[in-house]
Formats: structure tokens, sequence, C-alpha cells
């Protein structure tokens, strides 16, 4: 089930693709519906009447664990990566192609459903002082346990596994959002950012997560 928040014409198309719909108008009633009918995912405009997208995320992150989809009109980079940094899966300009949409529906739940770490991956990974815990979903620095989001996880862990070496972003994105994100840098930038204010002494600065410009990033082992 899909709590869209986008008008009636969209709602068909996606009813016509095999998707159950609840269309509303405003954050405030999409919220209510979601509490007693939790979708699947929840494709979220950002400017929307009374409460916006971006203040809206929230409360569903709150209540739910259905994946986002951001709409937007205003073709901003700041709406796309505040959206991203405050938890959507992803994101699409308006207008959009149809099928455009359709696709990145399918690629969200399909991510949701299967995530990045396989069972046999599931141990322990340590680079340098940073330990990171595919089973518990845990990551700590020098022993200090560091709280990841879904998506910073799964990029650290992509990182982890290639330690010392590079990794374009291209294939960043293809491990952790899928294949059809390749040629898609800003939701790598975005939640890499994210991951150096989290892991790094000096952001601005950063040791363990080191970009070569026009190459892509590694991660460099750091004593504790």
């Amino acid at each position: 089930m899909f709590v869209v928040l986008l008008r009636r014409s969209l709602a068909y198309t996606l009813e016509r693709a095999g998707y159950r719909i609840s269309a509303l108008e405003n954050a405030e009633d999409a919220l209510a519906i979601a509490e007693h009918d939790p979708p699947g995912l929840v494709l979220l405009d950002i400017g929307l009447p009374g409460m916006d997208g971006l203040e809206a995320v929230g409360h569903f992150q709150e209540r739910m664990l259905a994946p986002v989809i951001f709409l937007t009109a205003r073709r901003r980079t700041l709406d796309q990566a505040l959206g991203l940094e405050l938890g959507g899966d992803d994101y699409i300009t308006k207008p959009f192609d149809v099928n455009v949409l359709l696709a990145r529906i399918r690629a969200v739940l399909r991510r949701s459903q299967h995530p990045i770490i396989t069972r046999a991956e599931q141990t322990l990974l340590a680079v340098g002082d940073l330990v990171i815990d595919p089973a518990a979903h845990t990551v700590t620095v020098g022993g200090r346990h560091v709280d990841l989001a879904p998506r910073e996880f799964g990029l650290l862990y992509a990182l982890a596994i290639e330690a010392g070496h590079v990794v374009s972003v291209d294939d960043l994105a293809a491990l952790v959002w899928g294949a059809e994100f390749e040629g898609e840098p800003q939701v790598v930038y975005v939640h890499l950012r994210w991951l150096c204010e989290k892991l790094e002494e000096d952001p601005h600065h950063p040791r363990r997560i080191v970009m070569l410009r026009e190459v892509g990033y590694k991660l460099e082992p750091q004593a504790a």
C-alpha cells in the first residue's frame, strides 16, 4: 500500500500498474491514514500545503519503516539534498516521465526488501578503529557507537569491504541504491557528507573517507 501525496491522475496511473493507493492532498491526512494502514512506500511531495514534505518525513519515520521517495517541482539541489539527509530514499523532479517514476518505485521497493548485506557476509569487519557488525547493523569508532541510517550503513559497508581501495561514485550508487542510480551522483554525495559528519573528527577535512577527485572515494584505516 502506498500513501501518495499527488493528484488523482498519478494515483490512477499507479493503480493501473497494480499498486493499492491512498491519494491524499496533505501530510496530516496521510499520517492519519498511515497510522491504521501502514504503507509499503511513501511518495511525498515537498511542496505541500500546511506541513511540507521535508517536515512530514520525520513524522513518517517516527511511526513506520516505509521507504520514502520525494517529489519536487522546485528544481533545487538544496531541496533534493535536504530531503535525502532527512531520510528520503530517493527523489525525482517534476515534471517526470511516469515510466521513470515506476522504475524508481520498483528499485526502492526492491532495495527495501533485499538489503546490500547477505547472510554469508554477516561477520565483523574492522578497518582500523572502525568496526562494522553487519548482523547487528551497528558501527563503532574507537569503541564509540555511531548511529547510522540504513543507506549510510550500506554506503560505509561498501567502502569498508574495499578499504584502502578507491570505489567510483557510480559503483557506490549501484551497490547501495541499485543499477538504476548509476549516473546519479547527488544521492551518493549527500550520504557521504552525512557519514563524514558522523565519523570524522573534522568533517571538513576528512581522513577516513577520502575523496580522489574525478576518481572516487576510499576508506582509510585510522588508529585508535
